[in-house]
């Protein structure tokens, strides 16, 4: 039961409307006259019955009074009435006499406070305390409601950001094969030729040094469009962690070991390009900051759920490496899982690191980059494909 305020203690509005079902004129003008006694003062409607309560509540009130017993109807049932048609109005029960347990139960299924007849002093003070604790929670309420709007906006921001970022990289990664690529094998066609044709040795040795330059421009534009655009995806997310996993290991000396329970899998539009980018990006971490000797990679799908899990046997990270302001490495992960509907989970300690991707197969969030299907699911930029890097585009 609400603790006994003073008068003083909360100030009343300037005038309410209360809604009073009771049976019975005479307890009617007595809570009446002690709520204007408490200094409050109302425009009180009294009702008898369950239909007067229905076709009352059409109304907006500032506070709700019922009687426990009434003709056929209880208080109880007013009060599940009143909540079942979402009035969130302060709802305090007044009865001649009411049992601990109708109290309780009361108070459990949203009213507000509940009076004895008898002891009506307290009625204006629970009154106004009930109406502050109502306008507060309806507050609150809007608060949270305005935060939860403010949270969904930000993660359409960050699907709309990462769906333009990929739009780019497609695009800059078309350009590469386009302009870049193609000037490259143009300038190759032509020093092949001049070498061909050189009667003086030295330009034909230059013209070979100037293949070898032109060779390492087309390897440095095989590496921009591998980050910037995974054709290898194109083979399926099994054959590009292979693939990104076993080019891992070459290139840190670190032992890696993939590992999956599907020979094939059969995936939403969005999620082999997440999954994909959250184990680059995991695997980039490691090389920078964990040290360690081993990692593995491990790709399961159960219960509708796909997992990707990396681990290594490095360092770890502390607490305080996780709340860094500028961890944007962790931070980019788990917004790029919120994309497609998925989280991440970070556990680590003495024995290593472990990251784990979780994304549910279905629901409208991994659809959302479906129109980047034309960008990111393409036919192969060129016929001639380096048979150890899939990914990479060729002559044109």
């Amino acid at each position: 039961m609400v603790d006994v305020l003073s008068r003083d203690s909360v100030s009343p509005p300037a005038r309410l409307k209360v809604l009073h079902l009771e049976d019975n004129e005479a307890d009617h003008a007595l809570v009446a006259a002690h709520l204007l006694r408490g200094g409050i003062d109302a425009d009180i409607e009294r009702v008898e019955n369950e239909a007067g309560l229905v076709e009352a509540l059409e109304q907006e009130w500032d506070l709700i009074l019922s009687d426990y017993n009434l003709p056929g109807y209880s208080g109880l049932a007013a009060l599940d009435k009143v909540r079942s048609m979402g009035k969130l109005v302060p709802f305090i029960l007044v009865s001649g006499e009411i049992g601990e347990d109708i109290a309780v139960q009361a108070m459990r299924n949203g009213a507000n406070d509940y009076l004895l007849k008898s002891n009506l002093a307290r009625l204006a003070p629970a009154a106004l305390l009930a109406i502050e604790a109502n306008r507060t929670r309806i507050a609150k309420q809007r608060a949270d409601l305005a935060l939860s709007q403010s949270r969904q906006q930000l993660r359409e921001l960050a699907q709309h950001l990462q769906t333009s970022i990929e739009q780019e990289r497609a695009a800059i990664a078309r350009e590469i094969h386009d302009d870049v690529g193609g000037a490259l094998t143009a300038i190759k066609f032509d020093l092949a030729w001049i070498e061909r044709h050189a009667v003086d040795s030295r330009v034909a040795d230059r013209a070979r040094q100037a293949m070898e330059a032109v060779a390492m421009a087309h390897e440095a534009a095989q590496r921009l469009m591998h980050n910037l655009r995974p054709a290898i995806l194109e083979q399926g997310l099994i054959a590009a962690l292979q693939w990104m996993t076993d080019r891992f290991a070459r290139r840190t000396g670190i032992e890696t070991a993939f590992r999956t329970s599907h020979e094939q899998l059969i995936l939403p539009t969005a999620v082999p390009l997440v999954a994909y980018r959250f184990a680059q990006e995991a695997l980039t971490n490691v090389s920078k900051h964990a040290q360690a000797t081993k990692v593995s990679v491990d790709l399961t799908q159960a219960g509708g759920v796909l997992s990707l899990e990396v681990s290594d046997n490095g360092r770890g990270l502390s607490q305080d490496d996780l709340a860094k302001a500028r961890s944007f490495g962790i931070r980019g992960l788990r917004e790029r899982a919120e994309t497609v509907g998925g989280w991440v989970d970070i556990s680590s300690g003495v024995q290593g690191t472990t990251l784990i991707l979780s994304v549910p197969l279905s629901g409208p969030e991994n659809g959302f980059i479906d129109a980047l299907a034309p960008e990111l699911v393409d036919t192969p930029l060129g016929a001639d494909l380096d048979p150890d890097d899939p990914t990479v585009w060729g002559q044109t």
